[in-house]
């Protein structure tokens, strides 16, 4: 293992850390070894190697097995004491200040979700409890602002892409950002980074203060892909399903770049909600975008879409190629219509409530071995249950990739096996290989990559 630098610091938030009640605190500092405290460290370790190019999750943990962090209750909010901290976080003695206001915001979501499960006011056993959990976790984060237009635009894409795929994005968030849009990515590195990047030289040309660089994910996630420093409001979501919901709760339109496996994930899970007949006249704007060299991806993407869920699935979205001003103005326009749909409808601008999520969309999916080989991928299965299930597959094949606990599965038992039905197993085949081909599964200049998935006919 390569040596690395580390320090050993103590940090207070800015302020007093309101979000968190003096018992929350206690049970914190007193956790120990619990899953609560397991559970932040994580976190904080991947919030404190922010910039480093390392998108697997055992390999951070092996890297600073001796990080630990204490935690002490103060008048004013809470210390950190960090021991043993990666040194990159630091410049002279001081904290970078927006590794500071992600770790807290990470301290915020991951004890106030902990101490929320056991409210006798929370039900995970119905849709609308589990909706009803997600925007208490986004209220508390002050990620909802009531009576604001329409503005919010979730860009999703891969980390593992090419320099021109990075700038194409960074040219398709300054459009957004010169029409004084806000970003919400998935908070990483790539994609997730580059429409930020350029929304905030744009935002800064209309001197627009207050842009929001809104990033959203969750504890396998942050683990393995380091918060960007762009993001100037961090939330945590308590699993992948929370955290796409979120997305499609707080985001008014999406933009999908050029990505990998996890990027599809998002692609089908969102697909498959706009399937949904409940879903048929509600105006969500989404438009598939990329440079020209990206336009076979795109289209191999696109053809997936029709062999697997159909023209009606295609229907949902717009395929932009090339033409960051094209992407921006019709995502503006978008915009408008889904402000003018909400007004007539008394619906909030700032959670969308009237989308319809079916139960089977908000339920964690656990990528066992025997989860993943009974996936139902037939033409039996309606096509808004079919996207859930192919995004369950990719789901799994993420977790395959860079999450610790999948990656120990299959060190123990080998690939997963994904079965189904031949018209639907060939396509996706096709497409994981052009992946792998494309270099979209790692990060460039990585080891090569090795299948943690077998598809089965």
């Amino acid at each position: 293992m390569i040596s690395r630098p580390v320090t050993t610091a103590s940090v207070s938030a800015r302020g007093s850390l309101e979000t968190l009640s003096q018992r929350e605190m206690h049970q914190l500092s007193e956790a120990g070894a619990s899953s609560v405290y397991t559970l932040f460290r994580q976190c904080a370790l991947a919030i404190l190697n922010t910039g480093a190019h390392i998108d697997n999750a055992k390999t951070i943990l092996e890297a600073y097995e001796d990080f630990e962090v204490r935690i002490h209750q103060q008048d004013r909010g809470v210390r950190l004491e960090l021991i043993n901290a990666p040194a990159d976080a630091f410049v002279d003695g001081e904290m970078i200040a927006s590794t500071r206001e992600m770790l807290f915001s990470a301290l915020r979501d991951i004890v106030y979700t902990g101490s929320e499960l056991g409210a006798p006011r929370i039900d995970l056993s119905s849709s609308q409890g589990i909706t009803d959990y997600v925007f208490h976790l986004l209220r508390n984060a002050r990620t909802l602002r009531p009576g604001v237009e329409p503005n919010m635009v979730v860009c999703w894409g891969g980390h593992s892409i090419s320099s021109e795929e990075y700038q194409y994005s960074k040219r398709v968030g300054h459009e957004l950002g010169l029409r004084n849009l806000n970003i919400c990515t998935g908070c990483g590195p790539g994609v997730m980074k580059g429409p930020m990047k350029g929304a905030t030289i744009a935002h800064a040309k209309q001197r627009l203060i207050g842009g929001r660089y809104l990033g959203l994910t969750e504890p396998g996630i942050i683990a393995a892909e380091a918060p960007n420093p762009i993001v100037n409001e961090l939330v945590i979501m308590p699993d992948i399903e929370k955290r796409l919901e979120a997305f499609v709760r707080v985001g008014h339109g999406i933009i999908i770049f050029p990505g990998g496996v996890g990027t599809a994930e998002e692609f089908l899970y969102l697909l498959g909600i706009l399937l949904h007949p409940d879903n048929q006249d509600l105006p969500f704007p989404v438009i598939l975008t990329g440079p020209r060299d990206a336009a076979p991806y795109l289209q191999q993407l696109h053809n997936f879409v029709g062999a697997t869920l159909g023209s009606d699935a295609q229907s949902r979205y717009q395929v932009i190629i090339d033409d960051p001003v094209a992407v921006s103005r019709q995502m503006n326009a978008g915009l408008k219509e889904v402000g003018r749909f909400r007004r007539e409808r008394n619906d909030a601008f700032h959670f969308n409530w009237l989308l319809k999520i079916d139960e089977g969309f908000q339920h964690p999916f656990d990528p066992t071995h025997e989860n993943m080989a009974n996936l139902k991928l037939s033409r039996d299965v309606p096509a808004h249950q079919l996207a859930a299930n192919l995004r369950c597959a990719f789901s799994g094949i993420v977790s395959g990739n860079v999450k610790d606990k999948g990656i120990r599965r299959i060190e123990q038992f080998g690939p997963y096996e994904i079965h189904g039905d031949t018209a639907i197993m060939q396509p996706l085949d096709e497409l994981l290989k052009a992946f792998v081909e494309q270099h979209r599964m790692k990060l460039p200049g990585g080891r090569p990559y090795e299948p943690c998935y077998r598809v089965v006919t």
